[in-house]
């Protein structure tokens, strides 16, 4: 039975991707371990339960004192060390890492046993421990494209692996915009969203009255700033349902005829495999500006209006969401060319890739 070694670390950005490869290698008939940090084992209750999980020991510079960046070292070739010497008691045919501090010792340990390895990149930008191994590896699976990747790096489009709400979703017919109640889904994201709640609904309030009576506005906000968006609508006539998290998000965006949101990794693979028109903003302080690299493909190929967070104020967003709900042939086109960035067979594509390199020679 051949055997997938698969390295994440601690965010869900990391481990629902590595869920899905674990889903579809298990189904293959292959073993598959995880190895992760106790931040990481966190996310770990949807894996199945044949993944057999251990936790590797890693560190980061980003967080602690100088006493606790001065035992990062350590710590980092103490875990290599270790998974090197399980790796050569129970040798993987494949190790592919997710990101994340965590995913270290398995990389680090695979590079020095010539075991054949990738990576998969959630961001248009690499994280730092994906650059670190970019070139060390056969492969980088990019999640988002393009990606900015190192010289000597070999990167494919393998997409972000969705869940399968979205994938039932996935090219839902688009009702472009029109005389009639329309749409419009805000997401804010898990960081950064009280921008959002502060420009887009005076936006929507702005918007001329024959068009702001046609609106339905479903508005995910944080708790602290829920109460005063759900007045702001109501005070101004716009039928709104406001709440912290939409357990419902691929129904919702499927309804949409405009999603307003950040551009996470995951935010962005759901707006490209169902295929909706979308304005992204961009969260300015991600790491390597990445949600902006991940708007990127959007962007270009005509599918979303990108505005810069620096940029973003009542009158541009107005102008923007205005130019989308009063030109359905526009928006149209706009869904189109958003679904024609989707990769709704990501997982697919990432099995393929860990087949075909368990069957080459090992680099």
């Amino acid at each position: 039975m051949p055997y997938l070694l698969i390295a994440a670390g601690g965010t869900g950005g990391h481990m629902f991707p590595a869920q899905a490869l674990a889903e579809a290698m298990l189904q293959k008939g292959w073993r598959v371990r995880l190895s992760t940090d106790a931040r990481g084992a966190r996310y770990t209750g949807g894996f199945p339960h044949s993944t057999e999980i251990v936790e590797a020991t890693s560190a980061t510079f980003a967080r602690g004192g100088l006493a606790a960046k001065a035992l990062v070292g350590p710590k980092i070739a103490g875990g290599v060390t270790s998974m090197a010497m399980q790796m050569m008691r129970d040798r993987p045919d494949v190790v592919v890492g997710f990101g994340g501090y965590p995913s270290i010792p398995a990389l680090g340990a695979a590079t020095l046993l010539t075991v054949p390895r990738m990576i998969h990149e959630q961001n248009g930008v690499l994280g730092r421990v994906n650059q670190l191994f970019a070139k060390r590896v056969a492969q980088v699976a990019c999640g988002v494209w393009p990606t900015d990747l190192p010289d000597g790096a070999k990167g494919v489009h393998t997409g972000n692996p969705v869940r399968g709400a979205v994938l039932e979703r996935a090219a839902a017919g688009y009702i472009p915009p029109g005389d009639y109640p329309m749409s419009v889904l805000v997401m804010g994201g898990s960081q950064g969203a009280r921008i959002l709640s502060d420009v887009v609904p005076g936006a929507l309030a702005a918007l001329p009255e024959d068009l702001r009576d046609h609106i339905r506005v479903a508005h995910q906000a944080r708790d602290e700033d829920g109460e005063r968006v759900t007045a702001f609508y109501a005070d101004h006539g716009i039928r709104a349902e406001v709440l912290p998290f939409f357990d419902d998000v691929p129904r919702r965006m499927s309804d949409a005829q405009l999603v307003i949101s950040r551009s996470g990794a995951s935010s962005v693979a759901d707006i490209s495999v169902i295929g909706r028109p979308s304005i992204l903003v961009p969260f300015a302080a991600a790491a390597g500006d990445h949600q902006t690299a991940n708007a990127r493909g959007l962007v270009q190929a005509g599918g979303a209006i990108m505005i810069p967070e620096n940029l973003l104020d009542v009158a541009a967003l107005t102008e923007q969401i205005t130019a989308v709900l009063t030109n359905p042939e526009a928006a149209q086109k706009m869904a189109r060319a958003a679904l024609s960035t989707g990769a709704p067979d990501a997982t697919e594509r990432l099995v393929h890739l860990v087949e075909e390199l368990a069957q080459k020679e090992t680099p």
